[in-house]
């Protein structure tokens, strides 16, 4: 399974970005896609997630100004940052916990590549 992130970039305080990752693989079922992102010398860290039914959960720091959606026919999740602050710098990462029905099911976790925003003052 490969996710391909995209949508990343250089933005001013107050602005917006949109993030979309998509999710490839054969027989494919995505239970929950998510977004989190890591800073310069910080540990990595939950932004968003969202399971196939809709459900979704954010970190404190970005309610109310992100938010998380897919698009369950294409497995693709996208990310909304409204109201961006320099805080928001950081590599976004997104990931999908799967299930892989070859000749056997195989369950997994698969990350992208990373994504940079950087927001200025």
């Amino acid at each position: 399974v490969q996710l391909q992130a995209s949508g990343g970039g250089l933005v001013q305080a107050g602005g917006s970005l949109r993030l979309s990752c998509a999710a490839s693989g054969n027989k494919l079922r995505i239970n929950e896609m998510g977004w989190y992102r890591q800073a310069p010398g910080e540990q990595r860290e939950l932004v968003a997630t969202i399971t196939s039914a809709g459900s979704s959960n954010y970190a404190d720091s970005v309610k109310g100004r992100f938010s998380i959606s897919t698009d369950n026919a294409k497995n693709t999740v996208y990310l909304q940052m409204n109201s961006l602050k320099p805080e928001d710098t950081a590599v976004y990462y997104c990931n999908a916990d799967y299930f892989e029905f070859t000749a056997e099911v195989v369950a997994g976790r698969a990350w992208g590549q990373g994504t940079q925003v950087t927001v200025s003052s």
